[in-house]
């Protein structure tokens, strides 16, 4: 068992944007086959000006978006144009190469959510790159009075990958996602009351909040993360304050859980991933030398292609001066066409390079 304490990280650029980064972290690195948690919001949009990430590169991972508040659109190289929106489930696999942008719409007053990632096994490293959307159903346990007379607060999940099962008082409910992933994987939210609803309780919930108690029953080979949005929780005996994520070896196939007032829970699991990884920037390799290779295909790609005038995903156009098709041969494949943005987003930059990779020897890590 670790409690993990999140990290603030100034995303920077056009993205103006900090967010809560829980892993990975000196004190764990994945939980399962989740190799990055990002925790972010409630953000003012007006103060921040929300989520403006332009086309960027990713491998060997799939990304999991799930918001709370706020809608994010989201256009690939696949020619994908989605929004991200609170109770649905976007899931990018980059595979062997993908560019995407994220934009929070220009109605969105407040954003809030996690950003999640799935390291690929190596055996699924150079799989096709994808998008599903899935909005997995409400799993909900109405508020109800007890033989004390005290009444509960009512409770709603949803599962948006793997399975899960849960229990208060004499009643189960189970939900199951039929998202495929590489790896056997849990991801679930979990809302107890309304959430949110008085932000200072929300972050530090009064002495005489309510506590609700249930139980999960999830796979025992799993690796467990319970992540605190608001509210809080204790579970073994350990309290989990908003911010926090509690780490949980693999164990009992049950798992008892305390609130404290109204509280949202995210809560992941995974199989013990087995296998080291090199991850940097938005990019997973194996090695090293993985990671040389897919930003060098980026930054050619980049520099060989300046996007044409049209909205929509560029797989030919104006090739940069000097180059001609024979040197741009085998980079446009990669990570496909470059999303070009809509003109009302104002972006002065199209695309993101790469940044430079450090003076040393990107190391492989476990878990």
């Amino acid at each position: 068992m670790k409690l993990l304490e999140p990290r603030l990280v100034p995303l920077g650029g056009l993205r103006a944007m900090t967010v809560r980064r829980l892993l990975p972290s000196k004190e764990r690195r994945m939980i399962g086959a989740w190799c990055f948690v990002d925790h972010y919001g409630p953000d003012d949009v007006a103060a921040t000006g929300g989520m403006r990430v332009a086309p960027h590169p990713h491998t060997g991972l799939q990304t999991a978006s799930w918001i709370f508040t706020g809608t994010v659109e989201h256009r690939d190289s696949l020619g994908t144009v989605a929004d991200v929106r609170p109770g649905e489930l976007n899931l990018m696999t980059a595979g062997y190469g993908i560019n995407h942008s994220e934009y929070s719409t220009a109605d969105t007053q407040v954003l809030h959510g996690v950003q999640l990632w799935i390291a690929l096994p190596e055996a699924h490293l150079n799989t096709e790159p994808a998008f599903e959307n899935f909005v997995p159903p409400p799993l909900t346990f109405a508020a109800r009075q007890g033989a004390d007379g005290a009444t509960s607060l009512p409770l709603q999940a949803r599962v948006f990958l793997g399975e899960l099962s849960l229990t208060m008082g004499h009643a189960t409910l189970q939900g199951t996602s039929p998202v495929e992933t590489f790896s056997p994987l849990l991801g679930a939210e979990i809302m107890v009351g309304a959430p949110g609803s008085d932000p200072e309780a929300a972050k530090n919930p009064p002495a005489d909040a309510p506590h609700q108690n249930f139980t999960l029953t999830l796979d025992p080979t799993f690796e467990r993360g319970i992540l605190v949005d608001t509210g809080a929780a204790i579970v073994q005996g350990r309290r989990i304050e908003a911010d926090q994520m509690l780490y949980l070896e693999p164990g009992s196939d049950t798992l008892a859980i305390e609130t404290v007032g109204e509280t949202r829970l995210i809560v992941l699991g995974g199989q013990p991933f087995g296998e080291h990884i090199t991850m940097w920037w938005n990019l997973i390799g194996r090695n090293h030398q993985d990671i040389v290779d897919a930003r060098a295909a980026w930054q050619a790609q980049v520099e060989l292609f300046e996007p044409g005038a049209e909205e929509g995903v560029v797989t030919d156009g104006a090739l940069a001066e000097g180059a001609t098709p024979e040197t741009a041969a085998g980079v446009y494949p990669r990570f496909g066409g470059v999303v070009l943005l809509p003109a009302e987003y104002g972006e002065s930059m199209p695309v993101i390079p790469a940044p430079q990779l450090p003076p040393v020897t990107l190391k492989s890590r476990g878990d």
